[in-house]
């Protein structure tokens, strides 16, 4: 494995920060046109906010762990009707400190804040996409979305960039290691069940993620004057194995694609977390499980944070579906491919629906279309 200097899986294009540029623009001013996106689909679903929370499947992680065996196979029912039929749900009682959730928040909130001068110590570095601005601009003349974001490395050590992590204020990075750890061990035990829940082999999942890769993207969504005509983040399924997102402030923004509805999501109080499927895990799990179209929006009034954790294999290993899942019956959907490989076209790509994972499909010989798109 090369070392964590060298590990570069995709660049992204400079482009200015959306937070200074926020800062710059009155109350009538409008949106450069660069971030004007009108064409976005603005079919949501009528149902209000308080209603809406309640269709997202919620999982309760106590259950799971449950010593009473009723108890943990409801729940481990729960999750697996949730991660075939929504690719989404939202995990309380997950035992993560309070203190130290509260501690992210305030910490992300005060690195968007700091000075400049200061944040442009982190700024993207060539050809890397780690670090502060955007990702997945791969043209001078592709639309951008209003956000920025700060990518990092997180786990597993050795993979960190020496400029980055280990760069923050000391404050900020032992909060940081210590929210990474706790949901690295979350991440790998709900991974287990659904591995359970979906009757692969005992230690098969464990097995197939290896040591684990685990990234951390922090985002900052500043006010818009013409929020209805920009986008947060565009529309896209995670390339990942797992997502955990937290909320950072009371600005709801995240909107899943239902049945060709979006749907708003409003996390649950006490700080929970927002877990979703990734395009690996749909290749893992051979189709059963399925990645999901999401993106954030923006509003007019006040900035909206958020982090996002990552989960996936092991940068060393290969992707594929899971052996003990493929069957005559259910015959791989999906090529096999090196991990490192698969990130590296990933981010060669401007983000855009669920076209990558798309393009890992297999395609029946009877379609005359060759064996792989």
């Amino acid at each position: 494995m090369e070392g964590a200097s060298e590990i570069k899986l995709g660049s992204s294009i400079p482009v200015p920060f959306v937070q200074e540029l926020a800062k710059e623009m009155t109350s009538i001013d409008t949106v450069p046109q660069r971030y004007l996106r009108p064409d976005q689909d603005s079919t949501i679903n009528n149902i209000s906010s308080s209603s809406s929370q309640l269709l997202i499947p919620v999982i309760h992680f106590n259950n799971l762990l449950s010593s009473d065996k009723k108890v943990m196979e409801s729940e481990l029912q729960k999750l697996h009707s949730a991660s075939k039929e929504w690719g989404f749900f939202q995990l309380v009682d997950h035992g993560v400190s309070p203190l130290l959730v509260e501690k992210v928040k305030t910490m992300v909130e005060e690195f968007f804040n700091m000075p400049m001068e200061e944040k442009n110590k982190f700024r993207q570095q060539s050809g890397d996409v780690e670090g502060l601005g955007q990702a997945f601009v791969v043209s001078e003349e592709q639309k951008l979305d209003w956000a920025d974001m700060f990518f990092v490395v997180t786990q597993p050590n050795h993979l960190r960039k020496p400029h980055l992590l280990p760069k923050l204020p000391i404050s900020f990075r032992e909060t940081l290691e210590a929210y990474s750890t706790e949901l690295e061990n979350i991440a790998k035990k709900v991974l287990d069940f659904m591995g359970k829940a979906l009757g692969m082999e005992s230690n098969e999942m464990s097995e197939l993620f290896g040591e684990g890769w685990q990234t951390m993207r922090m985002n900052y969504y500043p006010p818009c004057p013409q929020p209805e005509l920009v986008i947060g983040l565009n529309s896209h399924s995670d390339s990942i194995g797992l997502t955990i997102l937290l909320q950072i402030n009371e600005m709801d923004g995240l909107q899943i694609k239902k049945d060709g509805v979006w749907i708003p999501v409003k996390p649950l109080p006490n700080n929970a977390f927002i877990v979703n499927i990734g395009d690996m895990l749909e290749i893992i799990t051979n189709g059963i499980y399925r990645s999901i179209e999401h993106r954030a929006t923006v509003n007019a009034e006040k900035e909206r944070l958020s982090i996002g954790t990552f989960y996936g294999p092991s940068l060393s290993g290969d992707l594929g579906p899971a052996p003990s899942l493929v069957t005559p019956k259910t015959p791989a959907q999906f090529k096999r491919i090196r991990v490192v490989d698969y990130f590296k076209s990933f981010f060669a790509r401007e983000l855009r629906g669920k076209s990558y994972i798309d393009a890992m499909r297999i395609v029946p010989k009877e379609e005359g279309q060759g064996d792989l798109v």
